[in-house]
């Protein structure tokens, strides 16, 4: 047939749906579904990661920093005094505003006249005078994303005055949109007057290598450059990628099963256009733009709803990226033109990948046999080879994927982790087909005395064509949603007891450094006070390190912090690795030797033994390690050690110091004398109980997103299943409207319905056991270890086996209930015409 008539062809295609609108509703479904969920995540995506550019390009400064030793703040007259014997710093002061509706903004104040003239901060992307930046009544520099924070819509932005919670007026805004989302930056007088900070300033900042040595009291920390937001998160996109993913794959599982049956109900119709001289490619062409005009609309469709889901579910993704890494993200989206085609090529792109197997076999079906359903159950057969071999080559591609990690360095192979449960989940979804048949076909031999039971599993062998791609989308949901889930659990039980350990004195004082010494000395008299538990922390370079393979450069930041052992703290202090023992390793930690975080060990293949070169006041200090302990949650590499070894050898200010207690004494009383002694504020003192109410929170903010998109991919999965039983419905009553003609009562075979897809759940779930066991292992050992730097324990939960299990049967049961309800409710006339039929 020529090209001029394919419209006639394709209008002849698309009349099967008029008879059949359930079938186009479900089709339609499953890509706006697929694609609703992809582009929604890609959505959130690209404007988080804009966000991190946007923010790398603001704050990778590069600029030495000036701090004074004692962990006092720095002083205007500071930076006088230094400018005076002719250094050339800047001072910098950092604070935050609330705004009126509750929205918190990071406020910098700069001197742009004495920063570096290339330097971002005095730039920030405002084509404003510096005139009116550096005279009253001053700007403020906002980007275009924060305007909804401060209540000023767009277009009268420039030159307004929003006011703060307090009732102060911000200086007049200028759009700077290369800052990042809530921040602000003016010139360093009028953040002070904002802040109340009197003549404080936050640091002293000069040019890479302008001073040649550290003021005296004074700290110099040298321009590094640190791990930026957009790499520590990459784990976190990489893991909203891949479970967007997973519902876009399931939701073309929708998109199968419904092609699958329509092309199925219309070979009489695809052999009628052939024996009218219609050519097989013609045909094929005809479907291929039938699969190109709906994929369109449901496209179109689910790219619209994305958007919507993404600005939905956008803050809860701010929130867990602040909590997890202090990284700003803008709560309106911000998207370029690329998405959109992006999102509408994947969609498209998917659509024809589901909709190529039915092509083919469409392709392949001899003229004279087009009509026949035995050659399109032969042709299934065919396919049931074809996926075995295709899911044994999966199985080797994750076996590949496990032997290619061991000779990663320990921390990477992010990728590959994910590339390896991938594999897995391939290879078990492709196997299942072939697994259900061989079991059918196996039960059908040992029932043959059992007639109806025999009919039962040999009408299930008839259904598997059909059903086989939903029970794969329930085995991948199912087994997710379980690996996920244990893992979001054992993390919660890890991090709660690590809490547990770590916070053992009931109070915590946060004080400026230099009343630490007065504060000791009057807690030391206090009869209900039994410890005094010090912590300091300071900065500095792992220069080197000396391990059995030998000695090696290394030069990386890394946080010291000191603790002080006691007899509360170190029983509870939990470690992953010692030297010896225990006892010597806390033995040898008294004496100068020094713990160091999983972190660290992982990211420079260190183990216990192993010497430290560290760069330290004076001359570098080289030391040994005693232990390795995990620091969940923390995204720095650290090295621990006794608060006065810290103090001795790098000068280390105290930073707070937990209050142990005995049990009968009257903790609010000893908070208050503290407070009202040294003339500290009420947020000086921090409750145990507090803190980890507020650490708990966080948490449960972190993995809102992964549960709510873990439950949306299950729920996709059961839609995958109830629209294949649907869409049959008709046929099914076909099939059993015989046996009710032979005798067998009607709510027998709704039973034997429940029973048969039931059993076949019971199945699928039963497998998605180790398999969601296996994917939890993937994420605690090699995912989280590549993304955060840390292992997790592997937890297994009974509990959700048995939930995972009675999903899989819930699920089932639910998607058959409806078409056993309709074969209930059927008249006997109307099983007599089907039988007819028959």
């Amino acid at each position: 047939m020529m090209i001029k008539g394919l419209p006639t062809v394709l209008a002849t295609l698309l009349t099967h749906y008029r008879r059949h609108p359930g079938q186009l509703a479900m089709l339609l479904l499953g890509l706006w579904v697929a694609s609703a969920l992809w582009s929604g995540i890609q959505a959130i995506n690209a404007t988080a990661r804009d966000s991190y550019a946007r923010a790398d390009a603001l704050f990778d400064t590069q600029l030495d920093r000036l701090e004074r030793r004692d962990g006092a703040p720095l002083t205007r007259d500071d930076y006088l005094a230094l400018r005076q014997a002719g250094l050339p710093v800047s001072p910098m002061l950092e604070g935050e505003l609330i705004t009126q509706n509750g929205t918190r903004l990071t406020l910098i104040g700069i001197d742009p006249l004495t920063l570096p003239s290339d330097n971002p901060l005095a730039q920030a992307g405002s084509s404003a005078s510096l005139t009116d930046f550096l005279t009253p009544p001053w700007q403020t520099r906002i980007a275009p994303d924060a305007l909804t924070a401060v209540g000023v819509a767009r277009k009268y932005a420039t030159g307004a005055t929003p006011s703060l919670a307090d009732g102060k007026p911000l200086p007049p805004l200028v759009l700077a949109p290369s800052l990042p989302p809530n921040t602000l930056i003016m010139d360093i007088a009028a953040a002070a007057r904002l802040l109340e900070s009197g003549t404080d300033i936050t640091r002293l900042v000069a040019a890479p290598d302008a001073l040649a040595k550290a003021p005296q009291g004074l700290t110099l920390t040298r321009a590094s450059s640190l791990a930026s937001p957009g790499q520590l998160t990459e784990s976190f996109h990489l893991n909203l990628t891949a479970l967007g993913l997973l519902a876009w794959v399931v939701g073309l599982f929708i998109v199968q099963a419904a092609l699958g049956l329509a092309l199925e109900q219309r070979l009489g119709m695809l052999r009628t256009l052939r024996v009218l001289g219609v050519s097989g490619r013609s045909l094929v062409l005809a479907l291929c733009l039938e699969l190109i005009l709906l994929g369109l609309i449901g496209a179109l469709a689910g790219i619209a709803s994305g958007v919507w889901l993404a600005r939905l579910l956008l803050p809860d993704v701010a929130a867990t990226l602040g909590a997890l890494y202090n990284a700003g993200v803008g709560q309106s989206l911000n998207l370029p033109w690329h998405y959109w085609v992006g999102g509408l090529a994947v969609s498209l792109a998917g659509l024809l990948l589901a909709g190529s197997g039915v092509l083919w076999r469409a392709a392949r079906l001899n003229v004279l046999e087009i009509g026949q359903m035995q050659a399109w159950r032969s042709g299934y057969r065919r396919q049931l080879t074809l996926m075995s071999i295709s899911g044994a080559l999966a199985v080797g591609l994750a076996l590949a994927f496990y032997g290619w990690l061991h000779f990663q360095r320990p921390g990477d192979g992010l990728v590959a982790g994910f590339g390896l449960i991938a594999a897995l989940l391939l290879a078990s979804a492709l196997l299942l087909p072939p697994f259900l048949a061989l079991a059918l076909k196996g039960l059908s031999h040992l029932t043959k005395r059992r007639p109806l039971i025999h009919w039962a599993l040999a009408d299930m062998q008839l259904q598997l064509p059909r059903l086989s791609l939903a029970m794969m989308a329930l085995l991948i949901a199912l087994a997710t949603n379980l690996g996920v889930s244990s893992m979001v659990g054992g993390f919660r039980l890890t991090f709660l007891d690590w809490l547990d350990q770590r916070l053992v004195a009931p109070l915590y004082v946060n004080a400026p450094a230099e009343q630490y010494a007065d504060i000791d000395a009057w807690l030391a008299d206090r009869p209900e006070v039994t410890e005094r538990l010090l912590t300091r922390r300071s900065d500095t370079t792992l220069m080197s390190a000396n391990t059995p393979e030998g000695e090696r450069s290394i030069g990386t930041p890394i946080e010291l912090f000191g603790i002080t052992p006691g007899e509360s703290l170190t029983p509870h202090w939990p470690l992953l690795a010692t030297q010896s023992d225990r006892a010597s390793a806390w033995q040898a930690f008294t004496e100068g030797a020094i713990f160091i975080n999983e972190q660290l060990a992982i990211a420079e293949n260190l183990t216990p033994g192993d010497r430290l070169t560290l760069s330290a006041p004076g001359a570098n200090e080289t030391l040994t390690i005693a232990a390795i302990y995990p620091d969940y949650g923390n995204p720095s590499s650290q090295v621990l050690m006794a608060s006065p070894q810290l103090a001795a050898r790098f000068n280390a200010p105290p930073s707070s110091m937990g209050l142990v207690l005995r049990d009968d004494a009257d903790e609010e009383a000893l908070g208050n004398a503290l407070l009202e002694q040294f003339n500290l504020g009420s947020d000086a003192l921090s409750n145990q109980r507090e803190v980890k109410r507020i650490a708990t929170e966080i948490f449960e903010r972190t993995f809102t997103i992964t549960r709510a998109l873990n439950m949306l991919t299950l729920a996709v999965a059961a839609l995958a299943l109830f629209a294949s039983l649907l869409a049959q419905a008709r046929n099914r009553r076909q099939q059993l409207a015989p046996l009710w003609a032979l005798g067998v009562p009607r709510s027998q075979l709704a039973q034997l319905t429940l029973a048969q897809l039931g059993g076949a759940a019971l199945v699928t779930g039963l497998l998605a056991i180790p398999l969601g066991i296996a994917i939890t292992w993937g994420l605690v050992a090699i995912i989280n270890v590549a993304a955060f730097g840390w292992r997790l324990p592997l937890y297994l939960f009974p509990r959700e086996m048995a939930v995972t299990l009675a999903t899989a049967i819930g699920v089932a049961l639910l998607a058959a209930t409806l078409p056993a309800l309709r074969f209930w409710r059927a008249s006997p006339r109307a099983l007599l015409a089907e039988e007819v039929q028959q």
